[in-house]
């Protein structure tokens, strides 16, 4: 009898509990006794022991449902080798437990830094398949994550409905979108929502780029603006600083986020009147889009499929319109970010967009 250990670890999309209903069902049609265990809270369920069994029922009805049916938790990869609560040594539990459960294989569903302590794991000799789980679609070896599609949706929804009340006013208007290291939710949410400016992580800008920006859409006539702007935008001038440097001007910096500095100099250097929306963690939940439901779909039972063939050590990976088995030492520790010169920037670009360089 197989025992297959499902676990969530960080933050929460629309799309988990799709997928691992796509992981089960699949064992369900291979393997009708197969005994499925979720380790709740993430990788903190591994390290102290806590779990539920899981029945064919858990996974009725939760295509739809948004977040986790068994909870996560960030666990910081650089920390993984810190000890725990009570001295506890992490990856020694954690393996510990995977053997005291007799799991035949750990199905994890993560980003970047779950990615990077999965890997850890088959290298410490766990049998492991990961699914790629993030809003901000950034994990290497894969075109789509899932979850990336549906906070495009809720981005967009929040730039389109701004467009009404930014026109009614006649004010600029800075939309924040969650992406810290990268910007392809902003970028794809910035473009569905024909935002005037985008601003992102990789494309550092100049202010008074987006000044001359604004400033041009006012002589032509247009009286309101609308900047999409990613958590993680930076200056030119802060992006040539020294990490500890910029630390040290962000541990100084008054504004609450780069938005509200964003729009303090605008109002400064313009005039005009700026509003700051921050759609924030709405942009993580609700119910998976539909795109999103045949994504997950698609990868939970690829995913049960290498369970099946005895192939671990894989993330399931969404290329070419493809399910591929992507090797888990080419993922771990690797950021796909948005190419200044790729051909997407180029061709926003050329709609008359500007990113502010």
């Amino acid at each position: 009898m197989k025992r297959i250990g499902f676990l969530t670890s960080g933050g929460d999309c629309q799309s988990l509990n799709a997928t691992m209903r796509g992981v089960a069902k699949t064992l369900y049609q291979k393997y009708p006794d197969v005994e499925i265990i979720g380790i709740l809270e993430g990788y903190k369920g591994l390290i102290y022991g806590n779990y539920k069994k899981l029945k064919p029922s858990d996974f009725s009805g939760i295509l739809t449902q948004g977040g986790t049916i068994i909870g996560t938790s960030r666990q910081p990869f650089k920390k993984m080798r810190e000890p725990g609560e009570n001295g506890i040594d992490k990856v020694k539990a954690m393996k510990s437990n995977y053997k005291k459960w007799n799991l035949d294989c750990l199905v994890i569903m993560g980003g970047n830094g779950t990615h990077k302590t999965a890997n850890l794991l088959s290298e410490e000799g766990c049998n492991v398949v990961t699914l790629p789980k993030t809003i901000d679609n950034d994990i290497w070896g894969t075109d789509i994550t899932f979850g990336f599609q549906s906070a495009v949706n809720i981005a967009t929804n929040a730039i389109d409905c701004i467009h009404t009340t930014a026109a009614s006013h006649s004010r600029v208007f800075i939309v924040e979108v969650m992406g810290h290291k990268v910007g392809w939710l902003t970028l794809h949410a910035g473009i569905a929502g024909g935002a005037d400016i985008i601003l992102l992580p990789e494309i550092p800008y100049d202010i008074n780029k987006v000044v001359a920006a604004l400033n041009k859409r006012s002589a032509e006539g247009k009286k309101f603006s609308i900047l999409a702007v990613a958590e993680g935008a930076i200056s030119k001038e802060d992006a040539a600083l020294s990490k500890k440097e910029l630390k040290a001007k962000r541990k100084n910096n008054p504004y609450p986020s780069i938005s509200y500095q964003i729009g303090k100099e605008i109002e400064e250097r313009t005039g005009q009147e700026v509003r700051i929306t921050v759609p924030g963690h709405t942009q993580r939940g609700g119910e998976p889009c539909p795109y999103d439901r045949v994504i997950s779909s698609r990868l939970g039972s690829a995913a049960a499929q290498l369970i099946i063939e005895g192939k671990y050590g894989y993330m399931v990976g969404f290329q070419n319109n493809e399910i591929v088995p992507v090797p888990l030492k080419d993922v771990a520790g690797k950021l796909k970010m948005v190419d200044p010169n790729s051909s997407i920037i180029k061709e926003t670009k050329g709609l008359g967009i500007s990113f502010g360089d």
